[in-house]
């Protein structure tokens, strides 16, 4: 039988029960509690969880607001080449102890609270430039607070990278010029310009690795990638565009495009890949001269419990949906708008 213990009991006027002292609950773990022959309107505390619990009638509910444990990745939109290759979108992931964007550790899946609007927006990727004028940066990806930073632009002649989610390469000179440094725990920097009579540019920063530096005839490649397997089989996204040549003018040659849909510096660069967030790939300067590459759209990928909760896509996003196990997985590939779980 419970037993009541109290040093004293006296009426107050003011309030139906008051206490003096801390109140504190029975402790039980998890297996514990549910060993328990409960009621609904039982309060504990959980010491598994470190959590004040109370029994509904069928379940053990936390007290607060209701939340679903969302993993995602968040890849912005790629940086455009032009002389240099663009930068990658910089990276974000809580899955699976799977690392982020440059060099980071996972981060902490997000709690997030049921029947509350959230906000996502997939980045698009930056414009391509030319020998005279610098590529655009990509666009963040957004998912709640979790904001991933657009790529850096890839640098025309004579001009350093863009700094961004990874950074830009730097275009060709006679002056080494760096190239464009990236966001911490998102992505790496751009690589530099060789400083040559021949040009060699730099390749764009990638999620996995620094973007290749222009070296003897060489221009960089770009940065790889980072994979994940968040969708359920392992992807590879992130990679930073390749530096651009200019075989006919300066004898240099074009750096490749990094794994995870960077595209590769040709005479005219190459288009980073859709929903990767790949850098473009930068453009010749010389004779014939090339436009840069277009930077690669990124992507939103959110992961939970199925049993946990349902998702409500509003309009403006262009996403599907897929189960693996106990998990739903859902990918967004383009646009903005608010999901909410309930």
């Amino acid at each position: 039988m419970s037993e009541l213990k109290t040093n004293q009991i006296s009426t107050n006027d003011g309030n139906n029960v008051a206490i003096d002292n801390s109140l504190n609950l029975k402790s039980y773990t998890t297996t514990q509690r549910d060993a328990l022959t409960s009621a609904a309107g039982d309060i504990i505390y959980n010491s598994t969880e470190s959590k004040p619990q109370f029994f509904d009638g069928s379940s053990w509910n936390d007290f607060g607001l209701a939340t679903v444990s969302v993993s995602y990745l968040v890849v912005a939109g790629g940086g455009g080449g032009a002389n240099g290759g663009g930068g990658a979108g910089g990276y974000r992931t809580s899955y699976n102890s799977e690392t982020s964007g440059g060099g980071g550790s996972a981060e902490t899946p997000l709690d997030t609270p049921l029947n509350t609007p959230f906000i996502v927006t997939v980045g698009g990727g930056g414009n391509y430039g030319t020998g005279s004028s610098n590529a655009s940066a990509g666009s963040n990806s957004v998912f709640s607070s979790v904001s991933s930073i657009g790529g850096g632009y890839g640098a025309t002649a004579a001009q350093a990278g863009g700094t961004g989610g990874c950074g830009g390469g730097s275009g060709h000179s006679s002056t080494i010029r760096a190239g464009g440094s990236g966001t911490t725990n998102q992505g790496y920097a751009g690589g530099a310009n060789a400083g040559a009579s021949n040009y060699p540019t730099g390749g764009g920063g990638g999620a996995g690795a620094v973007g290749g530096a222009g070296s003897g005839s060489q221009s960089g490649a770009g940065g790889t990638g980072v994979a994940s397997t968040i969708t359920g089989s392992s992807v590879t996204r992130a990679g930073g565009g390749g530096g651009a040549g200019s075989s006919s003018l300066y004898s240099s040659s074009p750096g490749a495009g990094g794994s995870g849909g960077g595209g590769a510096g040709s005479s005219t660069g190459v288009t980073g890949t859709a929903n990767t967030g790949g850098g473009g790939g930068g453009g010749n300067i010389g004779s014939p001269t090339g436009n840069g590459g277009n930077g690669g759209s990124g992507i939103v990928v959110l992961r939970y419990t199925t049993a946990d909760a349902t998702i409500s896509v509003g309009s403006g996003l262009t996403s599907s949906s897929t189960t693996s196990g106990s998990d739903t997985i859902v990918t967004f590939t383009a646009g903005t708008g608010t999901i909410t779980f309930s």
